[in-house]
């Protein structure tokens, strides 16, 4: 399965980017990272141009700070879910500023809440992706921090 992370903006913060990249890196011979980033413009243009890049038969998770919380393990059994489904690509849609329109939300497989804080959306990146590493760590039974 490969992992395409659609995300509107792009990094700004050296050290987020540093730390996306790292992840992404650790994740590649596991979960392969693709990172589209989406200009900036309405939240309707952005979901119309993020959902143009998606198959049919991509599964699609949606950052929402009110979507579901999960666990490490919980957000592992949902990647192995996801990877045994025998489909392709996981798609990760991350919002701007003010989140996602009501059309990527509606396309949406599950909408998975990080936390109830609001964070800034390039933070957010950074957590998924550490969290997606981690959540691939579990599902092989190897430890996190080798």
């Amino acid at each position: 399965m490969n992992l395409t992370i659609l995300a509107v903006d792009k990094m700004r913060e050296p050290y987020l980017r540093t730390g996306c990249e790292r992840f992404a890196a650790k994740l590649a011979p596991y979960l392969p990272v693709e990172v589209v980033e989406i200009k900036p413009q309405s939240m309707e243009a952005e979901a119309d141009k993020m959902l143009a890049r998606i198959d049919a038969d991509t599964i699609v998770w949606a950052l929402d700070r009110e979507g579901d919380a999960l666990s490490s393990p919980q957000l592992a059994a949902r990647l192995a879910d996801a990877q045994r489904s025998g489909r392709r690509r996981l798609a990760l849609l991350i919002g701007g500023p003010d989140g996602l329109h009501a059309s990527a939300f509606k396309r949406a497989d599950f909408r998975w809440s990080l936390s109830p804080l609001t964070f800034l959306h390039e933070m957010a990146r950074l957590i998924a992706l550490e969290q997606l590493f981690r959540a691939v760590k579990i599902n092989r039974g190897e430890p996190y921090h080798r």
